[in-house]
């Protein structure tokens, strides 16, 4: 039973990444999830629904959102056996529903931006690749919102030679085109001059391959020290958050942020709408046509 049941969650995982298009990293997430359950219950093809309300009960100390990431591992796993009828019912009703409060975003003011633009120009104008790069990384940020894989992982095909436009390749290999600045586009050839030449990434390990996350998330901690931050506010997320709220205080339509940050649900992007509730009431007050009666 155990080799059975291990081959059924390693068949769901295979149909995340070939339909889906997971990353490794969601697989390797819903694998902890879905052993960490086998492991409370036995084999999950084979549990009860008393089975799965006992699984709920030994997760009753969990965070809910920690709670809310392996039921909805489990939600998914028992629709795959339906789909695919390995069984005719589906037990996972019995999961709990935490109710979950989505965080706000941290967010960093226009002047907190203008700080570490600040030093990341005065560490570039001394021409060494670190700088450089390290300005090529703030504009990319900041002045396009990529997510941090989709930055670290730019390859140098990505990179056109005349148009404006970055191809990016976000969440479920989904492509999409991403504006770039005048600026951010002189910052980047500034640093390809300097990074010289071999390997495919823009942005390369010295070890091969590509820049990892961890290694981007602490050169941006080191340059909000540098520019006078606490650095325990500033990530490439919230340089993301701060792209997509900056936007929207300067006139940007939703739909049109959604299809930049490259969101497959627009409910994603409204958690922007928040920080620009003074505009859109300013907008009511002004342009409505009763307003103006």
């Amino acid at each position: 039973m155990k080799a059975k049941a291990e081959a059924e969650v390693e068949s769901f995982l295979a149909m995340l990444a070939a339909q889906r298009g997971a990353a490794a990293n969601t697989l390797a997430a819903y694998r902890r999830d879905l052993v960490g359950a086998a492991e409370v219950i036995g084999p999950l093809a084979a549990a009860t629904r008393a089975d799965i309300t006992h699984l709920g009960e030994a997760w009753i100390d969990l965070a809910p959102s920690s709670l809310a990431r392996k039921a909805s591992a489990l939600r998914q796993f028992y629709g795959f056996l339906v789909d695919e009828g390995i069984r005719a019912d589906d037990p996972s009703p019995a999961l709990p529903r935490p109710r979950l409060h989505r965080p706000l975003p941290r967010l960093l003011g226009h002047e907190e931006i203008a700080a570490l633009f600040r030093a990341a120009e005065d560490d570039a104008a001394g021409g060494t690749p670190e700088g450089l790069r390290m300005l090529a990384f703030l504009e990319l940020l900041y002045g396009s919102g990529l997510r941090a894989t989709e930055l670290v992982a730019l390859p140098l095909a990505s990179v056109p030679r005349d148009a404006p436009f970055l191809t990016i390749v976000g969440k479920g290999s989904v492509q999409r085109m991403v504006p770039i600045s005048g600026r951010a586009a002189r910052a980047l050839a500034d640093w390809l001059v300097a990074r010289g030449k071999g390997g495919r990434f823009v942005f390369p390990s010295p070890r091969g391959g590509h820049l990892s996350r961890v290694r981007l998330f602490q050169l941006l901690r080191d340059l909000a020290l540098r520019a006078g931050l606490d650095p325990e506010k500033v990530s490439p997320h919230v340089l993301r958050h701060a792209f997509a709220t900056h936007l929207l205080e300067g006139g940007a339509d939703l739909r049109v942020l959604q299809t930049l940050l490259g969101h497959a649900d627009i409910a994603t992007t409204q958690i922007y709408t928040h920080v620009d509730s003074a505009r859109l009431v300013t907008l009511v007050n002004q342009r409505h046509p009763l307003a103006r009666g």
